[in-house]
């Protein structure tokens, strides 16, 4: 592990042949507890250990890990590579409103939990367009459930 970054690559053959069944002990436990060396037992609170189960999950699929805090700024530049888009563009939603952000000198920033819930707002808008437009082309009868493509 490096800083916040947890990278399944780096893990002995060993250690990969044991996310498997400590995600199936996880899994089956109701009540989660770190032991340690001394017998010392304590138990996982919920939310600490869903966060842990997901790691196992994304590790055993050969996935790097990264720890982030809600309130690490990013950059425009990063956070318009985060939501997918130009940085042009990023900068547009930022000076409109749409997506809240504070200076360091001259420079913009914009925390993560900000760019999570712009994320989230966009993409629940978007399925709900899609939504309205497949209903009313369904209600036009022009939805073909026949349909195979193209010939």
């Amino acid at each position: 592990m490096t800083e916040n970054r947890v990278d399944a690559s780096l893990l002995t053959e060993a250690e990969r042949a044991l996310l498997q069944p400590l995600l199936d002990l996880a899994q089956r436990n109701q009540h989660p507890s770190l032991k340690g060396a001394d017998g010392t037992e304590i138990p996982l609170p919920q939310p600490i250990f869903e966060v842990l189960v997901k790691v196992i999950q994304d590790m055993r699929h050969g996935k790097a890990v990264v720890l982030m805090p809600e309130d690490e700024a990013f950059t425009t530049q990063a956070g318009a590579n985060f939501l997918g888009m130009s940085r042009q563009h990023f900068v547009t939603l930022l000076e409109s409103g749409q997506i809240p952000f504070h200076r360091v000198g001259s420079h913009r920033r914009v925390y993560f939990k900000d760019l999570r819930d712009y994320a989230k707002k966009r993409d629940a808008e978007r399925r709900t367009g899609l939504k309205q437009l497949f209903d009313e082309v369904n209600k036009a009868g022009l939805y073909d459930t026949d349909y195979t493509g193209e010939e």
